[in-house]
């Protein structure tokens, strides 16, 4: 018997076709799914509760309570917390626009109106095959014959009616065309991505500028490898912290020590002592225990700062004044040289200058002529610009 083909060619294509569709559409909203921090489906509220960022924000505001708003650090961690906290809100309404406009309607197409629409083909399939049934038991002449005819056109006429609707029979079902085009052709999920990106880069940019205004404004600023007119501005002060402290404790306690200077002190006691006199906080009590670090503490300020106190401008002027055989035409040259300092060097190298003459009266003791200062705190006052 003659049996009638379910569809044409042409939409048998268009059934392999909607087949892939389902299959891309299926993995595209399992895997977009899996990109959601958030709790799928849950409220703002709730969601929030689950974010990494949120439980950042919380972190460093707890962090801000502990150290206080009287600290940079404490401010900067309310900064960040706070603004850790708005990203957190912009990541959710960009979960939840997400979740509303691209994977809602992913898993409708998957799972719901593909599968519909290939549930009505196997209804399809199977009036085709009654009323192929019909039209082969119609043969018979007779009035069984007759009923046989109209059982034949009844089956007919339902499989027209399935065909006429049934939307995937049509060369392209206008509602796939639809999804498809705002799912899988349209840059929907792009520009809900980039309107996210863009808020959350306006909020970051936002606050850039108070945590720069906040480190701007803070006096307590390292000292170690900052120039030295920066670290003088910013404290208010004539003669640069390190110096200062380390030369008073000295002062108390290291005049008389053998080798000061030349000495090599702890390693952990010199990291110790420079991270104190970079945060302006130095236990005297603490660090006259070991003069050699203080020393140390010293000549590592000096020797850390971009120019050195006798500045690139002045090496060649320097050097040449202390080639000079005839003691007071070097006197002179050195005193000319150290005229054009600037302010600030000429004070704080005025200052250590006193300091290391106080420390020459002690030399029977100490060890430390001024020969031997100029030999290990030479290198760490003057350099030259290429070294």
């Amino acid at each position: 018997a003659e049996k009638t083909e379910v569809l044409s060619e042409d939409l048998l294509q268009v059934e392999k076709r909607l087949e892939l569709v389902k299959q891309v559409s299926h993995s595209t909203h399992k895997k977009l799914t899996a990109c959601l921090q958030g709790q799928q489906g849950a409220e703002a509220d709730k969601r929030s509760k689950k974010l990494p960022l949120t439980t950042l924000a919380q972190c460093l505001m707890e962090g801000s309570a502990i150290l206080g708003d009287d600290t940079l650090l404490g401010k900067m961690l309310k900064l960040c917390g706070e603004t850790e906290d708005k990203l957190a809100q912009e990541l959710i309404h960009f979960e939840l626009q997400v979740e509303r406009d691209v994977i809602e309607p992913l898993f409708l197409l998957a799972e719901v109106e593909i599968p519909n629409i290939q549930k009505q083909r196997k209804h399809l399939a199977k009036l085709v095959l009654d009323m192929d049934s019909s039209r082969t038991s119609s043969q018979p002449a007779g009035a069984k014959a007759d009923a046989l005819r109209e059982e034949m056109e009844e089956a007919a006429n339902r499989v027209e009616i399935c065909r006429g609707t049934a939307v995937v029979w049509q060369p392209m079902p206008s509602i796939l065309r639809q999804r498809l085009t705002l799912l899988l052709m349209s840059p929907q999920l792009i520009e809900v991505q980039a309107e996210y990106h863009r808020k959350s880069l306006t909020l970051l940019q936002a606050v850039l500028p108070q945590i720069k205004a906040q480190q701007e404004a803070w006096v307590e600023k390292p000292s170690f490898g900052k120039p030295l007119e920066e670290h003088l501005s910013i404290s208010g002060r004539e003669i640069a912290f390190p110096i200062e402290a380390c030369v008073t404790m000295l002062l108390e306690c290291g005049m008389q020590e053998e080798g000061l200077f030349r000495v090599a002190p702890s390693a952990s006691k010199l990291k110790k002592l420079k991270a104190a006199l970079d945060c302006c906080v130095v236990d005297v009590q603490e660090c006259s225990a070991d003069p050699h670090a203080i020393a140390g503490a010293l000549k590592s300020y000096l020797r850390e700062l971009p120019e050195p106190l006798m500045t690139f401008e002045l090496y060649d002027e320097w050097i040449q004044a202390s080639n000079i055989q005839d003691q007071d035409k070097r006197l002179q040259a050195l005193w000319n040289a150290c005229e054009k300092l600037p302010k600030a060097n000429h004070n704080n190298i005025r200052y250590l200058i006193k300091f290391l003459s106080k420390l020459s009266e002690y030399q029977d003791v100490n060890k430390m002529t001024p020969s031997n200062m100029a030999i290990v705190l030479g290198p760490n006052l003057l350099w030259p610009q290429a070294e």
